[in-house]
């Protein structure tokens, strides 16, 4: 690692010795160094959820798929469901989608969970390493397998994979200028958008669901090779400007009854000021686990159900289209941040439940005369998703001290996990009972 910039060296003259700083990086190093790490942690955040968003985007193959005897396996691009109910208006399958949620956010649970208390004895390389083999293998897993049961394994890995990457990069971050969060966040909406589509794509031109996953596996690559060749190494921080000044009408809402500690040490922090910074992270982690609830309840509760038989799409086209347009609306908000800041991020989660009961209504009701009207509706669910986690980590950017940011980012990845967990949870049941009354 070079020189701080602002860093001091001591000469000594014949009126003795004087510090001055040392000469910062020429602009154009500086300029470079700016656009890798934007790229970087881009393809950081594109990488990193990628797997996550895919297995979501197949739930509906990875249930209903069918296996021929024997070794070779086959998957039908366009399976056909196997129905809990034969008379069920809404096509059941006889497990809910909300199984494959689970077992892509469980893992990821555990992980935030367990992070902010001792993940950061370990390493950023070898977490960075466990995360890219696990993406591997995740998609091996699944493309191979001849079982629900061994492809919710696969969903497993990816889970851990996406788990640990997030709480390792969005804790990377704060090392690096405030700007790359937003670049983070856009990655993992075009992560979104990208594995949506390359699954709607693929598979709509023909390609099967294992050819598909196996088609992805450059993607861990990519992870690897952006963190351990495209990223510099992190300088101290001297933003200025505008988002300094915001920042410093704002930094004393978080953290400022903790003890001081040394700066930049987040792993040095002692218990109580860990639960000091928590408890003023609470107005940011709540709605997101709000917001994240609703939206999942949606996605994986009821689009299964959102079901429209007169249309030329069948029950699992509709299922990924459901799938891509709310992953297009997250890339698109996650990408604003530079044009548009919500600091009360409340209003997005009020604003997500509304959705919610909507929609619920409609399954219950069926009022909704197209899909296309669902279309509009899903993508207004994703910008507002979006929204709520870029505007959630820059706030917390704005409002955390140095040496308290690496372990407020590490603390407040749990929102969303724990949001969508209960959202799968509650979704289960709700499935089974939909589907039997019908």
């Amino acid at each position: 690692m070079g020189s701080c910039a602002g860093s001091r060296r001591r000469l000594s003259d014949s009126e003795g010795e004087e510090t001055v700083p040392e000469p910062r990086l020429p602009l154009l190093d500086r300029q470079s160094s700016h656009w890798k790490n934007a790229v970087g942690f881009w393809l950081l955040g594109l990488c990193n959820n990628f797997s996550y968003v895919v297995m979501l985007s197949a739930a509906h193959d990875i249930l209903s798929h069918e296996r021929t005897s024997g070794n070779q396996s086959h998957v039908d691009p366009s399976p056909t469901p196997i129905p809990h109910n034969s008379s069920s208006r809404f096509d059941c399958n006889s497990v809910s989608t909300a199984a494959v949620l689970l077992a892509d956010i469980l893992p990821t649970l555990v992980i935030k969970l367990l992070a902010p208390l001792g993940l950061h004895l370990l390493p950023y390389s070898p977490r960075v390493l466990i995360s890219g083999i696990c993406a591997a293998g995740s998609f091996v897993l699944v493309a191979f397998s001849h079982s629900v049961g061994t492809s919710l394994c696969g969903v497993v890995l990816a889970s851990i994979s996406s788990g640990l990457g997030e709480v390792t990069f969005l804790s990377l971050t704060a090392f690096y200028p405030r700007a790359v969060i937003s670049w983070w966040s856009s990655g993992t909406g075009g992560a979104g958008l990208l594995g949506a589509l390359s699954y709607l794509g693929l598979t709509q031109a023909g390609l099967s669901p294992q050819h598909t996953l196996l088609s992805m596996l450059g993607i861990p690559a990519v992870l690897l090779a952006s963190y351990f060749l495209l990223l510099t190494s992190p300088e101290p921080q001297d933003p200025g400007g505008e988002e300094e000044a915001e920042r410093a009408a704002r930094q004393p809402l978080i953290g400022t009854e903790a003890p001081e500690s040394k700066p930049g040490s987040g792993s040095s922090l002692s218990f109580r000021e860990r639960w000091t910074v928590f408890k003023g992270l609470l107005w940011y982690i709540v709605p997101l686990v709000v917001v994240y609830f609703a939206e999942y309840f949606i996605n994986q509760g009821l689009f299964e159900l959102l079901f429209f038989r007169n249309t030329s799409l069948s029950h699992a086209q509709q299922y990924r289209w459901y799938q891509m347009l709310y992953q297009a609306g997250v890339f698109a908000s996650r990408s604003s941040l530079r044009c548009c800041r919500i600091r009360f991020t409340w209003a997005l989660a009020l604003l997500q439940c509304l959705n919610l009961v909507f929609l619920l209504a409609d399954v219950w009701f069926g009022f909704l005369p197209s899909m296309y009207l669902v279309f509009l509706i899903v993508l207004y669910e994703g910008l507002l998703g979006g929204a709520a986690y870029v505007n959630t980590f820059h706030n917390i950017a704005l409002e955390t001290s140095d040496e308290h940011r690496e372990f407020a980012m590490a603390a407040t990845c749990i929102s969303d996990t724990l949001g969508i967990s209960l959202s799968g949870l509650l979704a289960l049941p709700l499935h089974d009972f939909l589907c039997q009354l019908s």
